[in-house]
């Protein structure tokens, strides 16, 4: 396990004291705001991948053409 010392201060300070306000410690609010942070960047990029993939024409084709070949299959 790895050892991270952080220098925090203004607006970083202020959010650690909220997510320890319920007596959560700081390790624990650290390692929940890391694994937050990545799952938040990795959602954007997965955004970013779907707008391009929108705006790409043959790629919006292949998608309407596979939701017309599935419109009919029952999900149940």
């Amino acid at each position: 396990m790895g050892i991270v010392n952080v220098r925090i201060s203004g607006e970083a300070e202020q959010a650690l004291a909220e997510l320890t306000a319920d007596g959560t410690s700081t390790s624990e609010a650290v390692r929940r705001a890391l694994l937050d942070a990545v799952f938040l960047r990795r959602r954007q990029q997965m955004r970013a991948e779907a707008a391009r993939a929108l705006a790409d024409p043959d790629d919006r084709a292949a998608v309407e053409e596979a939701m017309r070949e599935w419109a009919d299959v029952d999900p149940g």
